[in-house]
């Protein structure tokens, strides 16, 4: 048998105390997960999931579906706060939500994107794939590709002009086959980014592979002066 898990809140200042437990909606979930909230060591609530009647959450960030349990509001004053979370065997699979306002800042959805990948894998069950349905899923894809190509056109466009008359500052430098080559390599990226991590830096590159594929212009020919395109 494992341990309970115990998280702190040290408060120097009154706060509004909420705490909420949820379990991943897979098959073969328990809901038997519950939590005790003490103040300076003394018990304050019990969250009993054990004789709770469960009901599906959707959580719409991350696209997925939890059993939400027992929760706990509380206007907290200053103290320490334990919160600890037990099951039979303390090994159920759960979520422990502090707070009601889901936000993020920069640094938070940074955290997030690499976070809920992971979460879909190990905690799901699932292929990070899914994550595409989430607004926060494509919404990356749409940012960062609208980068990828804000990239591929300045630097064209400073190509053009460092090196007018020439075939490093020529607006297409490739033909049929090369498109369908970096075509061929923006799909590859994609699903090899939507498929494991989500890395941005999969999703830029493949964004910027698509940039050239529809604009008949690779940027790494133009720095090298090649050019395989029948029309420049």
């Amino acid at each position: 048998m494992g341990e309970p898990d115990v998280y702190t809140i040290d408060a120097k200042q009154a706060f509004n105390l909420y705490v909420g437990v949820l379990v991943p909606d897979i098959a073969g979930q328990k809901k038997d997960v519950s939590a005790v909230v003490l103040k300076d060591g003394k018990q304050i609530a019990v969250l009993d999931g054990a004789t709770f009647a469960w009901k599906q959450f959707f959580e719409p960030f991350g696209y997925d579906t939890y059993w939400q349990g027992p929760e706990y509001k509380a206007r907290a004053d200053v103290g320490i706060y334990e919160i600890r979370v037990t099951s039979p065997n303390n090994d159920s699979k759960y979520s422990l939500a502090i707070g009601e306002i889901e936000k993020f800042d920069g640094k938070e959805g940074l955290n997030a994107l690499t976070l809920i990948p992971q979460i879909k894998k190990d905690f799901f069950n699932e292929s990070p794939i899914g994550f595409i349905l989430s607004p926060f899923g494509w919404g990356l894809i749409v940012i960062i590709y609208i980068l990828a190509f804000i990239v591929g056109f300045v630097y064209r466009a400073i190509l053009k002009k460092v090196a007018k008359n020439s075939v490093r500052g020529v607006a297409k430098n490739i033909g049929k086959s090369d498109r369908l080559v970096r075509l061929a390599i923006g799909i590859a990226l994609l699903l090899w980014a939507i498929t494991t991590t989500w890395s941005p830096i999969l999703i830029f590159f493949s964004g910027l592979a698509f940039f050239e594929a529809i604009f008949s212009w690779c940027g790494f020919y133009a720095a090298m002066g090649k050019n395989t395109c029948p029309v420049e």
